[in-house]
């Protein structure tokens, strides 16, 4: 496998082409033509411990971002129901920080139990940080579906990215979520300066969890991070991570995220031959496209879509 994913990743554009149509086959075997929509809400902005370098929200990088404490219930339950009346399949409540605290979890529990109660059919993810077992139990009872925890890079390189969080820590807080019987979101961020190795060995460290969705983001580089002047990702690198992701994992769903509009650019709707899921709206610390275009462009390539926005 890894030599196909290298093959795959430096693959001239002649080559590259057709390795799109064949990972097309497998996004239409598995998955047809239509698109699955995801959105997020920054719940909790700010002030957050890690120092991840390509993160806005670290305390340890002057960048000037809104911080908030964790939102109100009722405004946590108003957005959420906001994205399910546009048509948007999956909404998660997504919050700054290594951890929650208590109340901060109960708050989110209550909020998931109501929305929950209200329409069993809302699909419910959310991205907390590190959570134990018990923690990530209460959530499953309160009704989430998914949980997300992002390994971010490969096991080599992560410690480039982030000394204050452990790569291992977030690897078996996937494990435990699947343990509790959550489903699982887990995935990355790519462009940090990361060897194709190392695209690959993250690709391998999914396969081994087994999780459900991943999410790929592509840096856009925040100015005030160390990242900031970044320049490691073209349309094509993008497409080519896109493309061994499938290969990797065929029947698992694949969603591009954060940074697609600034690395993909006019390549945007290619990504559609390969992945299933796009995340709509805005981002934690950066804007989205809007829903129109995006809907627009689901369209235009024969997909269908529930967003209508």
């Amino acid at each position: 496998m890894r030599e196909r994913l290298l093959e795959i990743l430096k693959s001239p554009p002649d080559r590259f082409y057709k390795l799109i149509s064949d990972s097309f086959d497998l996004r239409q075997r598995y998955f047809g033509l239509r698109v699955e929509t995801c959105a997020i809400l920054n719940a909790k902005s700010g002030k957050c411990p890690s120092d991840c370098k390509f993160c806005a929200q670290s305390v340890k990088f002057k960048v000037p971002i809104k911080t908030y404490p964790l939102l109100p219930e009722g405004e946590l339950y108003k957005r959420a129901k906001e994205v399910f009346e546009l048509g948007i399949d999956r909404f998660s409540f997504v919050i700054s920080g290594i951890s929650p605290t208590k109340e901060d979890l109960k708050r989110i529990g209550r909020v998931i139990e109501k929305l929950k109660g209200e329409n069993a059919g809302f699909k419910l993810c959310a991205s907390l940080g590190q959570l134990g077992k018990e923690e990530l139990k209460f959530l499953k009872e309160c009704g989430l579906d998914r949980y997300h925890h992002n390994l971010e890079t490969s096991r080599e390189f992560y410690p480039k990215i982030s000394t204050a969080q452990r790569w291992e820590d977030r690897f078996k807080t996937v494990l435990r979520a699947k343990e509790v019987g959550l489903s699982t979101c887990c995935g990355g961020i790519f462009g940090l300066g990361e060897s194709d190795e190392d695209v690959i060995s993250l690709i391998e460290s999914l396969r081994e969890l087994g999780v459900d969705s991943v999410p790929v983001n592509f840096l856009h580089p925040i100015k005030g991070t160390p990242l900031e002047g970044a320049n490691y990702l073209t349309p094509l690198k993008c497409l080519k991570i896109l493309v061994a992701l499938r290969f990797a994992l065929p029947q698992t769903q694949i969603r591009v995220c954060g940074g697609r509009e600034y690395n993909l650019r006019e390549l945007q709707p290619l990504a559609l031959l390969t992945v299933d899921s796009l995340m709509v709206g805005n981002y934690l610390t950066t804007k989205g496209r809007g829903l129109r275009d995006d809907a627009q462009m689901i369209r235009d390539m024969g997909f269908g879509s529930s967003l209508r926005p």
